[in-house]
């Protein structure tokens, strides 16, 4: 997989992605990250690459021409080609107007072989880059941030744990939060439970007894039928009260209604 990111600020970049997953990932060739200096690609005196926007407003706006050559430079076919799925490849624009990166996005950017990550700026993108060049306007969430830096970082961090060999133990990628049993390929240990497009459940470790908080006991038993059902029941408790909306979408079983409702007994 291979990462270009168009910035207006490259020095962003050498600490976000030089650690943990993301630099084994860089030392196997697993990815590789490339960041593109977007004023390298302005050719005026003042390496301009943002002007007022017709019309009026407060702000400068990116212009087009700098990120059109700096992109058709990168080997991508035309935004026609990709849209037809005839390369593996993807050009995203990150905007705070785009569809909102989920992890069902990521696992399907996790299966290209390239992607462009346009970084915007100030008030915005001309919108010529999200309606002739992007095929992907991508926003991490429903707040405004200064630029797309922070959520190119997220989306690499996101798509390279879910490439294959990225993660050392492949299947715990597949029972974590977000994550739906459609992705799961693994049954994995009876212990556990497939997040299912859930919260993940709770976790604990030693010591057993920490201050007096203690571990539940059920986790103790050894019973790996009754640890599935807490931790199932506990991920749907914890689905409920911090994500409500996620159980609208949530593959749900007729022993998931059951716990809900026996966790909603317990809380009464």
């Amino acid at each position: 997989m291979k990462f270009d990111i168009v910035t207006i600020f490259p020095d962003f970049f050498r600490g976000p992605l030089d650690y943990g997953i993301i630099r084994r990932a860089r030392e196997t060739g697993l990815v590789t990250i490339a960041v593109h200096d977007l004023r390298e690609f302005a050719h005026d005196r003042h390496r301009s690459v943002d002007d007022r926007p017709f019309g009026g407003g407060e702000g400068m706006v990116l212009k087009p021409e700098p990120i059109f050559e700096c992109v058709e430079g990168l080997g991508v076919v035309s935004r026609e080609e990709r849209m037809a799925g005839r390369a593996k490849q993807s050009v995203v624009l990150l905007s705070a107007q785009g569809k909102r990166f989920d992890q069902s996005t990521a696992s399907e950017l996790a299966t290209l072989e390239q992607i462009v990550l346009i970084c915007g700026r100030y008030e915005g993108v001309d919108e010529r880059v999200g309606q002739y060049l992007a095929d992907h306007e991508l926003s991490i969430g429903d707040y405004v941030l200064s630029g797309g830096e922070l959520g190119a970082a997220v989306i690499v961090d996101c798509v390279t744990r879910l490439i294959p060999g990225a993660v050392g133990n492949e299947a715990s990628t597949q029972q974590e939060s977000f994550t739906t049993r459609e992705r799961s390929t693994a049954a994995g240990p009876n212990s556990t439970c497939v997040s299912g497009g859930l919260l993940d459940y709770p976790h604990y470790t030693r010591p057993a007894d920490f201050r007096g908080m203690v571990v539940p006991e059920v986790l103790a038993s050894g019973n790996h039928d009754e640890i599935r059902r807490w931790r199932r029941r506990t991920a749907l408790e914890k689905t409920r009260c911090n994500r409500p909306d996620l159980l609208r979408d949530a593959m749900l079983s007729k022993e998931d209604a059951e716990l809900l409702t026996q966790a909603g007994e317990d809380e009464n």
